[in-house]
């Protein structure tokens, strides 16, 4: 089993070294693990350093083209180098890298698909109260959207086994964090959280300008990812709302008419009008989002299989099962036939698991 330790680095010449050199190069149940640093439009020596640290494997931008679209290039170049689990960090070593170890134990045990690094953000000293009710706030939120029960939503510390990043398509802009949530909660993937420490804090984050931004970004993310799996749920209320709040005018109008009064009752007939026809368009909407849904599902699972194609089939997960117990065959009686005997076939051979070059700007620091 090979393990991609990959890190994003935007100018991380001052910490990337430590990072580097801290990262363990034998795990229990692992047989190779690799380095995989993605810079992210550096203008430092950030390349250099990793070099000279040994790193062999690069994805390279030209310019900044953010934390997601480096996750996404990243994984893609961990897949077609035979990778079974990728292991994100990053690179301003917030994280104690000796935590891999655990981070991936339930991975290749099999238990888990994806495994999140639980920060304890309570604990935090760099975190104001209002940053600390942030994070507890927008966990809550994301597992309601995925249906999950995780701690700290928003950790970037990561393990993903081959067959999560092959169900998962990231698509936002800002952060793959709360998005690769939903799409996991909702595509039923084992998501397990293990409690860690954290280093402390060596820069100011470069993926926002401030908390505000932060909140709307993250915000406008898990309301999109959201609606991405379960848009009967607002527009279904919208509907039901909208039509209740309708027919009541509506019929007060209807009533009054048919006793001769509703000249003077007409506003009841245009609002009752109005909420019944929002109702519908609520309606329609929510016909075509499921439609437009279904075809997403449809195209992720062209997109899995082509994964398929391209980097090889997932890992056979390992499972700690007892081996069955073989039947003890009666001995044959006298003068009985011998039994024929099973003739050994060929085994078969997997084509598919050939590597295929990876796709971008890549190198392997050779």
């Amino acid at each position: 089993m090979k393990v991609f330790v990959q890190i994003p680095c935007l100018n991380e010449e001052a910490t990337l070294g430590t990072v580097i050199d801290s990262i363990p190069r034998e795990i229990p149940g692992v047989s190779e693990v690799e380095i995989l640093v993605i810079n992210d439009g550096s203008t430092d020596r950030t390349v250099e350093v990793a070099k000279a640290h040994g790193v062999k494997h690069f994805v390279h931008h030209a310019g900044n083209q953010g934390l997601a679209r480096s996750f996404r290039d990243g994984t893609d170049y961990a897949l077609a180098h035979g990778a079974d689990i990728v292991v994100n960090t990053d690179g301003d070593n917030q994280y104690p890298q000796s935590e891999i170890i655990r981070l991936v134990e339930p991975l290749v045990r099999g238990e888990a698909d994806i495994a999140i690094g639980d920060r304890q953000t309570a604990t935090i000293k760099e975190f104001s109260w209002f940053k600390r009710k942030m994070q507890a706030f927008g966990s809550a939120v994301v597992n309601r959207a995925a249906g999950t029960k995780l701690p700290d939503a928003a950790s970037g510390f990561r393990a993903y086994s081959r067959l999560a990043l092959y169900r998962l398509n990231v698509i936002t802009q800002f952060s793959y964090c709360m998005e690769t949530i939903i799409q996991a909660g909702n595509k039923q993937l084992r998501i397990a959280s293990i409690p860690i420490t954290t280093n402390p804090k060596t820069r100011e984050s470069r993926l926002f300008k401030n908390i505000w931004q932060h909140m709307f970004k993250s915000g406008w993310a898990i309301i999109r990812s959201y609606l991405m799996f379960k848009p009967h749920v607002p527009l279904g209320l919208t509907a039901i709302l909208t039509g209740i709040i309708g027919l009541i005018p509506f019929i007060r109008f209807l009533v009054f008419y048919l006793m001769g009064y509703g000249a003077g009752h007409i506003q009841s007939l245009i609002f009752g009008s109005a909420m019944l026809v929002a109702s519908i368009i609520s309606v329609t909407i929510l016909i075509v989002a499921d439609l437009q849904k279904t075809n997403r599902t449809l195209i992720e699972d062209n997109l899995e299989r082509t994964k398929e194609l391209l980097y090889g089939p997932p890992a056979p997960q390992q499972r700690h099962e007892p081996a069955p117990q073989k039947r003890s065959e009666p001995a044959p009686q006298q003068g009985s036939e011998p039994a024929p005997q099973k003739r050994s076939e060929p085994a078969l051979t997997d084509t598919a698991s050939a590597t295929p070059p990876a796709h971008g700007v890549a190198d392997t620091g050779e």
